[in-house]
């Protein structure tokens, strides 16, 4: 079986394009040649910044021939049903088959689809892929319709056997397949046939062109950090540019520089930036003093002077960049925080919105709010989310977006403002994702925890909800930062009562009744929302202004949403902690499931109880107790919720049973109230036997009706001890 090769060499094909480039080229034509009727061994994919490159090994020399019987109409069906038939089986009615079948004759067609040479399907394939090929962005260029990333020089096409080497023929808008290629733009020598892929990456190894981008990066990694072991250094961890790079040489040839001296006050986060974003350096630094000292640049080519020429010309670029981030840092200096914050009054963070500085004083109230239950003091809080965007409007952040915090923390720091103060500036927006560190100190808890509720409320109040895959404003993200920033640290907080305040300072930004802030205050005391608009309405004797009236019903619905916006990413959360999802409905069904501490805790606890077979056994029992109890009250039309007593048993099991409640109860209701979940499903975990003998022995239904009716209160009984720490109905088991 012969061996593909296939090269698509163009003009230097952006890096961030080519490792997927290198995969869409492997996943279309192997699934092209798949499809029709060519299987092959193995397939590998690999780029470099001038060429895209397919191996595939095994490939069978010719398709077979397939044969498909495909059964038609009636024979005595209408004329028109036959020709379509005739259409689109592709065969003539002399090539048609009668058969008997129980409801009368019917046409069959037997399709015969002789196999094909590999190398006209091959031509085929590739083809369409190049004409169909997947680029982020391509262009055009000459007269021709063909587009590519940038313009497609040569094709490479070649079938490799025992018998030899063949070309596979095939022409795109002028361009023909053959077996040459080119190496090195500088350093290799004229173009080269190849007859194989092993031929191929040896000779262009010879032309000094490395072709795995692993082994490219793998090269530029150990040389770099032999360098500055050398010296003593070290290179500073860089994936995301490692790969970049790797992809912008195909000889990689690795050169380390100075930095001059009067870069060294910089931030180090300030020197990698830049010379990351703009040079595609590496920082090299002092592992004793850990200052950026050197760089690590990446050259294409070998130079006669050792580099020295190339290092020259990037010293003096980085000088000029250098010298930029130094005088934004100068400058931004000589700015104070607050007047840097004054600035954003000028920025709009959202048309329904309102400004940056707007949405900094929405934070710092509900900062205020926040401080006492994460344990930071509400003047540290105010200060720290005062300043925390501040830096928004500094002329390094303009330069270095993703600095954005983090300059904060210096300009703070440098203001000798509280060291907890200037930490929250690059805290608070932590954490980002899934595996970004969470903060802990008291004051960045209280400044990110309002960011995100502020962001969430108001992207709430002007009904910019996640729809489906939709998540513009990263509200998802934003609801998981929350979640993850309360139960990292153990925080206890009812977040319905600030989700409510908040939502009220949006409306009141947005030109709401100014009787809202009395609700503000209001919630201050009796922390929700329904309680606080009661205490205001009544001061109207129901002649409230109908925008009042209006939030009364608007308002809470709003929260109430949001908080199941929250329970839902709670849910995803706690899942990849191993509890299901019927657990986690079971303690949401339970009061205070705004606090989510107790929440977690709480489904915890019962997931550990409902793994072992207490748990289980005792869930079916009590779920065939709920089960009677609701068939007998549907058909008695009477609720059996109260009114069990022990001295209308009759047999030893119920003694027992009533007698194992009131035991059970005893403890699990004062470990429910000291937030013992443990204890209260362990005291759970006592009633199993007594409720298995109950209905093993006795007859709910009995004659009796006195009898009768104290054995269904009983059975209330068992449903109300059992769902005072979760409502079980809503487990599965």
């Amino acid at each position: 079986m012969p061996d593909l090769l296939i090269e698509l060499f163009s003009e230097e094909i952006p890096a961030r394009m080519q490792t997927r480039a290198a995969a869409d080229l492997k996943r279309l034509v192997t699934d092209g040649l798949v499809e029709a009727g060519l299987t092959y061994a193995s397939a590998g994919a690999f780029s470099t910044p001038r060429r895209l490159t397919l191996s595939v090994d095994g490939v069978l020399a010719h398709s077979p021939t397939t044969r498909e019987e495909r059964k038609g109409p009636r024979v005595d069906a209408p004329e028109k049903a036959i020709e379509g038939f005739l259409r689109g089986a592709g065969v003539s009615r002399d090539d048609l088959e009668v058969r008997d079948e129980k409801k009368g004759q019917v046409y069959f067609a037997c399709i015969e689809k002789p196999g094909r040479p590999a190398a006209d399907i091959i031509a085929q394939v590739l083809e369409k892929t190049i004409r169909n090929f997947p680029w982020p962005k391509s262009m055009r260029w000459g007269s021709d319709s063909l587009r590519w990333v940038r313009p497609l020089h040569s094709i490479i096409c070649i079938l490799n056997d025992e018998a030899g080497t063949s070309i596979v023929p095939l022409d795109i808008d002028g361009i023909a397949a053959g077996d040459r290629t080119e190496g090195h733009r500088f350093m290799g020598q004229d173009a080269f046939a190849v007859t194989s892929f092993e031929d191929y990456a040896t000779k262009l190894k010879t032309a000094h062109v490395i072709l795995s981008a692993t082994d490219r990066a793998d090269h530029i990694w150990a040389d770099a950090t032999n360098q500055a072991f050398a010296q003593g250094l070290e290179v500073v961890e860089d994936a995301a540019l490692l790969a970049e790079v790797s992809g912008l040489v195909e000889w990689p040839v690795v050169l380390m520089g100075e930095i001059a001296e009067d870069f060294m006050g910089l931030p180090i986060e300030v020197l990698q930036t830049s010379m990351r974003e703009h040079q595609k350096f590496f920082s090299v630094k002092n592992p004793k003093t850990g200052r950026i000292e050197k760089f690590i640049t990446v050259a294409n080519r070998e130079t006669t002077d050792g580099g020295k020429t190339i290092l020259a010309g990037n010293q003096k670029v980085l000088f000029a960049r250098l010298s930029d981030a130094k005088f934004f840092w100068e400058n931004d200096l000589r700015v104070p925080l607050t007047d840097m914050a004054a600035k954003l009054d000028n920025v709009t963070f959202h048309n329904k919105l309102g400004t940056q500085a707007d949405r900094i004083r929405r934070i710092a109230d509900l900062a205020r709010e926040l401080a006492k239950p994460v344990g930071a003091k509400p003047k540290l809080a105010v200060q720290a989310a005062q300043i925390a965007k501040a830096d928004l409007s500094s002329e390094m952040v303009y330069e270095f977006p993703e600095l954005q915090g983090l300059m904060g923390r210096y300009y703070a720091q440098a203001a000798e403002l509280p060291q907890g103060v200037a930490n929250a500036c690059e805290q608070h927006y932590s954490p980002l994702g899934p595996s970004d560190d969470v903060p802990s100190e008291p004051t960045s808890v209280a400044v990110a925890l309002a960011d995100k509720i502020d962001t969430l409320t108001g992207f709430w109040s002007i009904d910019e909800k996640p729809t489906g895959s939709k998540d513009p404003f990263a509200l998802r993200r934003a609801a998981l930062g929350v979640i993850r920033l309360v139960l990292d640290n153990n925080v206890r907080l009812r977040l319905d009562r600030y989700v409510d305040s908040q939502l009220l300072r949006h409306n009141l930004q947005a030109g709401g009744d100014a009787m809202l802030q009395d609700m503000l205050d209001e919630i201050g005391d009796h922390g929700v929302f329904g309680a606080a608009i009661r205490e205001v309405l009544e001061r109207f004797d129901g002649e409230a202004p109908k925008a009042v009236r209006e939030l009364e019903t608007g308002l809470p619905d709003m929260s109430s949403n949001l908080l199941a916006f929250f329970h839902d990413r709670l849910k995803v959360y706690l899942k990849d902690r191993g509890i299901t999802h019927d657990v986690i409905d079971a303690c949401l069904a339970m009061p205070g499931n705004d606090d989510l501490t107790l929440l977690v805790k709480r489904a915890e606890a019962l997931q550990a109880f409902m793994a072992t077979d207490d748990g289980e056994n005792l869930l079916q029992g009590v779920k065939r107790a709920s089960n009677i109890l609701t068939a007998e009250e549907k058909k008695d039309g009477v609720e059996y919720s109260y009114g069990a007593d022990a001295k209308f048993a009759e047999t030893d099991e119920e003694r027992d049973l009533f007698k194992a409640l009131a035991a059970a109860e005893a403890k699990i209701a004062p470990a429910v109230d000291a937030e013992d979940f443990a204890t209260a499903m362990s005291a759970m975990a006592t009633l199993r036997a007594p409720i298995d003998a109950f209905f093993d022995k006795v007859q709910v239904n009995t004659d009796n009706t006195t009898v009768r009716r104290n054995r269904l209160n009983l059975l209330s009984q068992i449903r109300t001890t059992c769902s005072s720490v979760a409502d079980i109905s809503k487990l599965e088991g």
